[in-house]
């Protein structure tokens, strides 16, 4: 966590109030070395909270000696980030690893950030999700982005949250492993899974997405959970991509960065996979072949892999592997884009989702687009219920 504070008292309480009693509670407070004296004001500040919150961890401690907490002390002067060690990703790195060397193989790792919030049963319902589906490598868990109030913030967190809805809804139509929406606070693994895929990569931006990637890869990811995690809408510049950095450019940044790609891609992916069973025996074109020769900068596409996998199973998981999640995010953004307002309409009439009249990102008010942005939130809630990969 990085100047969190202000929101650890809510996170600890919602904690410590969970029916599950039996689980320990990792945080890492980390920021770069020298941000204590450094000239930038925001470091400083950064650095004081950071140290007002490892005091507050501390006095909860003494204060709730039931709740079994591992504090991981990266802000102090001589243990903050050095060199390319710094970030979120090897914030959870440090928890992830700490907990594959001591914890048994069966137990679950449930990630959070201090800004999330959710009820009294979260940690209940993640182990009856595994145990209900063992099977399982992970668990995407529903999010939902309360309103703060402020309608700058709002109108930019509402439009990054229908990209992403729109995106896995789209996506679902051809039962894709890809499938699923990474949030670092919204996702939980059993210890074997962790280990299975080598551990997670420590970027500084999407290393929630490269971890499900892997596990996605490897086994099968669960979507559905009857909690769902309420993590805060804010602007922020931490990492290069996501929530955060979406509102903090604003609602004009969005058509170009989280744009609403076109339908007709989702079905060229669909189709493509849709094909892997019959490139077993034979070379045919798919709607995925011309761009796969670009990137893959070969023209024999898929006989290499007809040699290495004897079995048409083994040989379509191969494909799977291929044409994987960043491969369909880069393939979508090879199409010609079309007014992302254009793009949900036709979601929504797929799915007989009302819009109000003249709907735009930039002029409805915000409870107009926020009752889009839910009742694309029960629809997807619906499916995640039925998909079960």
């Amino acid at each position: 966590m990085l100047a969190e504070r202000e929101n650890l008292p809510r996170l600890l309480d919602a904690l410590y109030g969970q029916t599950v009693r039996n689980f320990t509670l990792y945080c890492c407070v980390n920021n770069r070395e020298g941000w204590n004296d450094d000239g930038d004001d925001g470091h400083r500040s950064s650095y004081l909270d950071n140290q007002a919150s490892l005091e507050y961890l501390h006095s909860y401690q003494m204060l709730h000696p039931d709740l079994q907490l591992v504090i991981f002390d990266h802000s102090t002067v001589g243990k903050g980030w050095q060199g390319k060690q710094h970030g979120v990703g090897w914030a959870r790195k440090v928890i992830f690893d700490a907990i594959a060397s001591k914890a048994s193989d069966n137990e679950v790792i449930v990630s959070l950030d201090a800004d999330t919030a959710f009820g009294s049963t979260y940690l209940e319902s993640v182990l009856e999700a595994f145990n209900g589906h063992p099977e399982h490598s992970a668990l995407c868990l529903p999010y939902y982005h309360p309103l703060s109030g402020n309608d700058i913030d709002d109108r930019a967190m509402l439009r990054y949250e229908v990209y992403m809805r729109h995106y896995l809804i789209s996506l679902w139509g051809s039962g894709n492993p890809y499938a699923f929406t990474a949030l670092g606070s919204a996702m939980a693994f059993p210890l074997w899974a962790y280990k299975k895929v080598g551990g997670i990569t420590p970027l500084q931006g999407g290393e929630d997405f490269y971890l499900m990637q892997k596990f996605a890869k490897t086994g099968k990811i669960l979507l559905h959970c009857r909690e769902t995690v309420r993590p805060q809408g804010r602007a922020s510049l931490r990492v290069p991509f996501g929530t955060g950095p979406a509102i903090a450019k604003g609602i004009d940044s969005m058509d170009d960065t989280y744009p609403l790609y076109p339908a007709e891609g989702f079905r060229a992916i669909a189709d493509t996979y849709a094909l892997f069973p019959r490139l077993y025996n034979e070379d045919v074109e798919t709607p995925m072949s011309d761009f796969l020769r670009q990137q893959l900068k070969t023209d024999d596409l898929w006989q290499p892999l007809r040699k290495n996998f004897k079995t048409r199973e083994l040989f379509v998981h191969a494909c799977t592997e291929r044409v994987d999640g960043l491969r369909i995010l880069q393939f979508l953004k090879s199409f010609q884009l079309r007014p992302a307002e254009e793009e949900l309409l036709l979601l929504c009439n797929k799915h007989y989702i009302s819009t109000p009249s003249g709907f735009s990102f930039r002029k409805s008010t915000i409870m107009e687009i926020n009752s889009v942005r839910d009742a694309i939130f029960k629809l997807e809630c619906g499916l995640r219920k039925r998909v079960l990969y």
